[in-house]
């Protein structure tokens, strides 16, 4: 079996144990077996299978078994582990898979864990960057590769996790090629190294460590749903006060990555072109880092924006997106990632550091304007490293005036703007963000990324999982869950945490209103009345939800039961133009034509000059049979930036009052108004017929006026 071969087996195999069928399961594990030929696994396999077929005897049996869950569950894991065992020792012997492999191993004859982990120490302490870094390097390389750990190597990495003094940047690089490893395979021993990290003192090693453990339990969700060790440890990590308030921040912070490629679109196509007009001089504000920083005075070169609304409105926006913790750098960096410090696989997730041997001793390293710029919680690390890599590239004298304008503007800055440019999130959100941010850049720009499946094309709903859901249940965490939904139009991930908070609170008349809320922008208009009409149980008197309640009855084709909302609505709430246009239209789906107009009427009083209006009683106008007064406003229309159906109802009003030729110009405007030439129009008009009938059109007239039109058009050339 070949490498593709190898991999749909897995598939099928993972598939059947997901679904819980375990004789389908064993029955591919054996023709794997025999595929790759490796007959040294048949004994386990048998094992599995002959406790399986006892377990199932002996609850056919009607036996009451008080272990036979914890049983079910160890062969189910057992028969995934087998799984992965058999696939690990088949791509070892693969060509395809050892040409892969190629690069991840560096060097043939790795160094082993517990002496990378034992020299560690003692590099760090002798000041030698370089030679701690290459152990680093070697050290996370072995630890991701490495498919499954021995038990040396686990108690090794056990020790430095846990060990505070030991240095917290190696720490979270084992973290980091844990998490790496884990999702190519799952070794249940990197997973329990995760979980010690994750009671680390450090809130980096920690912080780290617990989105680790969130993409690994999303990445097996099945299959660690049978390992109670899993809710063990969790239970334990739980007891620390701050544990909830962590795992909401991740999982707030997973939602905002969900934005980045829509913020880059926006910043690259929107509003960096409108701030290139501010025509920056200085080397150093090309990085966009800097606009902020120089106290209340305004740059001279601005005074012309004040009158330049869109640029204002378009830096306003970037601040905006900035402010909601939304990636808005990866836009600036995505193009700086191509020094070499970027091919090696580690330095993706490298915490930031001075002391990286490949900032050298130079003035980079020593300006202290700069040191205090890359302290602010919105830039990740990978962005720092971007940032110092490019100011090496600059000519020592452009990179001395950079310099020097970063350390006066920001030694210029009072302490409470250094205090909110170094605070500007509290620790646990700025180490998360920028951990997520790491991971994003490398998911996306790492030159080989296309060889890892990208964690963030997952949905990533973390608080739907069964083992972490027992620890994000309080009804404050899921509305601020629900609520991060909501804000950034993930409404079908927003509406099943409102609907479980109904369960829980269904006196809670906001929750209704959501819930409904989410249900109308998915189009679900018979769900979303239905949660609104709940809703209105407890709070009748609210314009909002009874603007809803109308809007779904209208859509629903309902127009009775909505007028009747928005009369209530009219009642608290009078002389809002659109409600009254909306109950017009109600009005007009009843054939209250003139009732229609009434409000209409009323509406262009309130708010006149608007088409919107005109058009709607020119139309009601028509079918009440009062065709002058809706001439009146079809001219108004014509000559204000008419649209297609504008023409061809103002030729359907000329036709009534026998303007004939007025209607044969009014028709041709709307043909070549329309896209799709006449057949587009003809399908459009057709449906007005029944009108035009009832304003005393003979049907037998309408194909002589449509035939003349086309020998009209057709004289001019028309498309037709």
């Amino acid at each position: 079996m070949g490498t593709k071969e190898i991999h749909l087996a897995y598939t099928g195999i993972t598939d059947a144990l997901d679904g819980g069928e375990l004789k389908t399961a064993f029955e591919r594990i054996q023709n794997l077996i025999f595929g790759v030929q490796l007959l040294s696994w048949q004994n386990r396999l048998n094992e599995l299978q002959n406790t399986y077929r006892y377990l199932l005897h002996y609850y056919a049996e009607g036996s009451r078994d008080p272990a036979r869950e914890q049983i079910y569950a160890d062969i189910r894991t057992g028969a995934y582990e087998l799984t992965d065992r058999i696939r690990h020792q088949a791509q070892s012997s693969d060509t395809g898979m050892r040409q892969f492999r190629s690069w991840m191993f560096l060097n043939l004859h790795p160094v082993e864990v517990a002496d990378l982990v034992k020299r560690l120490p003692s590099q760090y302490e002798k000041d030698e960057p370089a030679c701690f870094e290459t152990l680093t390097e070697q050290l996370f390389e072995n630890v991701w590769k490495t498919d499954f750990l021995s038990g040396d190597d686990t108690a090794s990495l056990r020790r430095a996790l846990t060990d505070e003094r030991y240095p917290a940047t190696a720490r979270c690089q084992i973290v980091s090629a844990l998490l790496l490893g884990l999702q190519i395979s799952f070794d249940r021993e990197k997973l329990n190294l995760l979980f010690d990290a994750a009671a680390a003192e450090d809130m980096e090693v920690r912080i780290r460590a617990l989105i680790a453990v969130c993409l690994t339990l999303y990445r097996y969700r099945q299959r660690t749903m049978y390992y109670p060790g899993i809710r063990h440890r969790l239970d334990t990590l739980a007891e620390a006060p701050d544990f909830g308030r962590i795992m909401q921040t991740i999982i707030l912070r997973f939602i905002l990555s969900r934005e980045t490629e829509k913020v880059t679109h926006k910043i690259q196509e929107e509003i960096l072109p409108e701030m290139m007009k501010l025509k920056f001089t200085s080397k150093g504000e090309r990085f966009g880092m800097l606009s902020d920083f120089s106290g209340d005075e305004m740059n001279p070169e601005w005074k012309d924006l004040a009158a330049d609304n869109n640029v204002t409105k378009k830096l306003e926006e970037y601040a905006r997106l900035q402010e909601e913790g939304l990636d808005v750098l990866h836009s600036t960096f995505i193009h700086l990632k191509n020094f070499g410090f970027f091919s090696e696989l580690s330095n993706w997730f490298l915490p930031f550091t001075l002391r990286h041997s490949c900032f050298g001793t130079g003035e980079i390293s020593g300006n202290v304007g700069l040191e205090t710029l890359l302290q602010a919680s919105f830039v990740c690390n990978s962005d720092k490293y971007s940032l110092f890599l490019s100011l090496h590239r600059l000519p020592e004298t452009h990179r001395k005036q950079m310099m020097q304008q970063m350390d006066g503007q920001l030694s210029a800055m009072n302490k409470q703007q250094l205090q909110e440019l170094k605070s500007r999130h509290n620790q646990v959100e700025s180490i998360t963000s920028q951990y997520i941010q790491d991971l994003y850049r490398f998911y996306k720009l790492f030159p080989r990324h296309t060889e890892f499946e990208d964690v963030f094309n997952w949905t990533l709903d973390f608080h739907l999982l069964p083992a972490l859901q027992p620890y994000l249940s309080g009804a404050e965490t899921m509305l601020d869950i629900a609520g991060a939904y909501l804000r950034k139009g993930y409404y079908t991930d927003a509406q099943t945490l409102y609907d479980q908070l109904i369960e829980r609170e269904a006196q809670d008349e906001m929750l209704y209103q959501k819930a409904g809320y989410c249900r109308q922008m998915t189009g679900d208009w018979e769900g979303a009345l239905a949660s609104y009409l709940r809703s209105e149980l407890l709070n009748p008197d609210s314009p909002w939800l009874l603007r809803r309640l109308g809007d779904c009855c209208r859509l629903l084709k309902r127009p009775e039961e909505a007028l009747a909302f928005y009369r209530r609505y009219e009642r608290l709430s009078p002389d809002t133009v659109s409600v009254l246009i909306c109950m017009g239209h109600c009005c007009l789906e009843m054939k209250n034509r003139t009732e229609a107009l009434k409000y209409y009427f009323k509406a262009d009083y309130l708010q006149p000059e608007t088409p919107k209006i005109w058009r709607a009683i020119a139309w009601s106008s028509f079918l009440n049979g009062t065709c002058d007064q809706a001439l009146h406003y079809y001219g108004k229309l014509l000559k204000h930036q008419p649209q297609m159906p504008d023409f061809l109802n103002a030729g359907h009003t000329e036709w009534a009052l026998q303007h004939i030729q007025n209607a044969l110009t009014c028709y041709r405007s709307a043909v070549q108004a329309e896209d799709g030439g006449f057949d587009r129009f003809h399908a459009q008009f057709r449906q007005d017929i029944p009108d035009l009938v009832h304003a005393g059109i003979d049907p037998a007239e309408i194909p002589m006026l449509l035939d003349q039109l086309r020998y009209l058009l057709q004289e001019e050339n028309s498309i037709y």
